[in-house]
């Protein structure tokens, strides 16, 4: 197959665009600086199209799909902005708000949080759905780094770098619906795991305030850029 034969042609938003056979529609978009919101998804990690904020439409079809986790095809006609993707997009996120006990004024990840910067970005301003106000731990135990499930997304950012850039799989989900949680090894405390390097992966690509250092807020902590590093070389050893 010549690498013309792999290039397809569509347009987003009504925009022309080109991209390789077997892309996906946000990294064509982010490609050309078409903005479409995301929670779960991190560049240098597999797509798993949880948060479903990403939502798109397909001209032909009836349903929205993740634009995480869809390819392109020849011909595709994709939208990105609608009143119907809006009010989607703003119910998905009221439905975090409330499920969770997110308090922004009193939380460590205040202004650098991307639940909250996303909420600001698409105009959700009230929440019209009841919160449910559950009562989750906040597990203290490690002595480096911090757990609070009452901030926790369920976007499983940290359980996919631990497995897959890390190898330890220390992190995982117990329960279903409402009652699903992050839990370390066995649900163990996760100072007592046996499988956690403590490098610290899992709370630097944690989107909310769920995993942080101890004594610390997000602004004060150091940022690390491994995943566009490793997602570079991942396409490169791909081409």
């Amino acid at each position: 197959m010549t690498p013309s034969s792999r290039v397809k042609t569509l347009t987003i938003d009504g925009r022309p665009v080109s991209a390789r056979s077997g892309e996906t529609i946000l990294k064509v978009a982010r490609e050309n600086n078409i903005f479409i919101p995301t929670l779960c998804h991190m560049d240098g990690l597999s797509p798993v199209g949880a948060c479903r904020l990403c939502l798109v439409e397909i001209k032909g079809s009836s349903k929205l799909v993740p634009a995480c986790i869809t390819s392109i095809f020849e011909g595709m006609e994709v939208s990105t902005k609608s009143e119907q993707l809006d009010k989607y997009r703003k119910m998905i996120l009221a439905l975090l708000f409330s499920e969770r006990n997110h308090v922004c004024s009193v939380c460590v990840s205040n202004g650098h949080c991307e639940l909250q910067t996303l909420a600001q970005t698409l105009g959700l301003e009230h929440v019209h759905v009841p919160y449910l106000y559950p009562v989750m731990d906040v597990d203290a135990s490690h002595e480096r780094f911090v757990s609070d499930h009452s901030r926790c997304v369920l976007c499983t950012r940290c359980v996919r770098v631990c497995e897959e850039i890390e190898g330890a799989h220390t992190w995982d989900i117990m329960g279903r619906g409402a009652e699903a949680k992050i839990i370390s090894d066995l649900n163990q405390p996760w100072g007592f795991s046996e499988s956690c390097t403590s490098c610290g992966k899992c709370v630097h690509v944690c989107p909310t305030g769920a995993l942080f250092e101890a004594g610390k807020s997000t602004a004060e902590m150091t940022k690390r850029q491994f995943l566009p590093y490793l997602s570079l070389m991942r396409g490169e050893k791909n081409d």
